[in-house]
């Protein structure tokens, strides 16, 4: 009896080990395939800025320019420069963003006469002309290689300046090639962050060069349109990609009718919604606006859409949701970009709505005032925005507020491209009139409710362009039809 124990308990021990073992693999796996994802949102969305500026037909500077600060937004670089190969020998600094050290050391004389740092950089690195196989861009240059370098202090192939703005930790190196010819070198230095550079970084500055090098090569063969045509395809996949992580499909409740609408201004959004099946006959709705617009909005969009559907599993508290999502995300938010985002859990058990807003737009609720007539009504909570704030302050403001959400009464969210949508008078359409024309709907579907409200939109900002995305989320709780009303 006794070896038969021993026997089973070491088969439980090792079964413990193996499915150890297994989750830590999928673990690492889920990463990978995250990280993966992420490369290839954000060189589709760079390959999108190039279509972009290709379908204007831009000077060559233009163009330098928007590859340079395409880069720097992509990557989180504080500094980028794009040097050209003259005279099939030399490479010579053509267009410069942030505070690019120059490749040769300089007196400090030179900076303290200086009127404007950022222009006389760019100036030096314009006249500067270095030789192939010259220092780290010469060495790209004449190799053809791509160079990460995490320690930059460290490396003697990097020129490092007294003065503190100028000193490099961290760079990256990529030759511009197209159809193997060299046609220069693209070089990122210092994360915004104080991180250094890792492989991901390299991988999609290594990408980026390439399609820039694409770009560049076209717009010197204008005639060439081919390539071209491939770049809107890739931006459509860009798009696509982004579109998925929308739901289309709601949960089926007993009691709840719900809808989105979802228009973007451009082909990347900072807007999400989603709809989210809990237990206990509860469902999550949630709608967000990352700030900003491009790569850095759609790339944080899809961590915040991952991480609310993980910590709304965990949570019955919308507040403690946010404030799990607040504590993981702000780590990994850039200093200028914050989401806002309000999450309601439905109770249809209790006909109750609990909600908690990050600093985003008043949600509106249609309910029956004390003598029968329908209230536009706004629930307003105390909150800030994802990544605005320290947690302790961020956790301390959010709170979760409760509201009864009867038969026949409707939840409206919306973000603020709805109240800001202007007309040719730059008059903005304004809470007022939403909350208005809201009330007139309260007989209507959540599906209509929202196509008059974009109708209405469309009235008012008349042929002007739309400036910001769209995103409307309405949910309406359903009334039971009694026996006599069948019968």
């Amino acid at each position: 009896m006794f070896p038969f124990l021993i026997g089973l308990l070491a088969g439980l021990v090792a079964s413990l080990f193996q499915f150890l073992l297994n989750r830590r693999e999928l673990k690492r796996i889920e990463e990978r395939r995250l990280h993966v994802e992420q490369e290839k949102e954000i060189a589709l969305n760079f390959m999108h800025n190039m279509a972009h500026a290709m379908a204007r037909e831009p000077s060559r500077k233009d163009l330098l320019g928007r590859i340079n600060h395409a880069v720097v937004n992509g990557t989180g670089a504080l500094c980028s420069c794009i040097f050209e190969v003259v005279d099939d020998k030399k490479l010579k600094g053509v267009a410069v963003e942030g505070l690019f050290p120059p490749q040769r050391p300089m007196s400090e004389k030179t900076i303290d006469h200086a009127r404007t740092r950022s222009q006389l950089l760019e100036q030096i690195l314009r006249s500067e002309e270095i030789d192939m196989g010259e220092g780290i861009i010469g060495a790209v240059a004449q190799t053809r290689e791509g160079v990460l370098i995490p320690s930059a202090e460290k490396d003697p192939r990097i020129v490092q300046h007294k003065d503190p703005s100028l000193i490099v930790r961290s760079m990256i190196v990529a030759p511009l090639l197209f159809d193997n010819e060299l046609l220069g070198v693209l070089a990122v230095a210092n994360p915004d962050d104080d991180r250094s550079f890792d492989r991901m970084d390299q991988n999609l500055v290594v990408s980026m060069a390439e399609q820039a090098a694409l770009a560049l090569n076209n717009l010197d063969n204008l005639n060439d349109r081919i390539e071209k045509q491939k770049l809107d395809l890739d931006l459509t996949l860009a798009h696509d990609v982004q579109r998925l992580l929308l739901p289309t499909q709601f949960p089926k409740t007993e009691s709840l009718e719900i809808h989105a609408l979802y228009t973007p201004a451009q082909k990347v959004s900072g807007d999400f919604y989603d709809i989210i099946p809990l237990e206990e006959g509860c469902t999550g709705v949630a709608i967000a606006d990352v700030s900003g617009k491009g790569v850095p909005a759609s790339l944080l969009m899809a961590i915040c859409h991952t991480s609310l559907r993980h910590y709304a599993q965990a949570h019955e508290s919308p507040s403690a949701v946010l404030r799990a999502m607040n504590a993981e995300m702000s780590a990994e938010m850039r200093k200028d970009m914050f989401i806002t985002l309000i999450y309601a859990v439905i109770n249809e058990k209790k006909s109750t709505i609990t909600l908690a807003r990050a600093g985003h737009e008043l949600p509106l609720v249609l309910q029956k005032g004390p003598s029968g007539d329908y209230l536009t009504t706004a629930i307003d909570s105390e909150g800030m925005a994802l990544g605005m704030v320290p947690c302790e302050i961020f956790d301390e403001v959010i709170e979760d507020k409760t509201i009864p959400f009867g038969q026949g009464e409707t939840l409206l969210l919306y973000t603020d491209g709805v109240t800001e949508t202007t007309n040719f008078d730059d008059e903005e359409y304004s809470a007022r009139r939403l909350q208005n024309l809201f009330k007139s709907l309260r007989e209507e579907s959540p599906e209509r409710i929202n196509q008059e409200i974009f109708e209405s939109l469309e009235q008012f900002k008349g042929d002007n362009h739309l400036q910001d995305d769209i995103t409307l989320v309405s949910v309406r709780h359903k009334a039971t039809v009694s026996n006599n009303e069948q019968t």
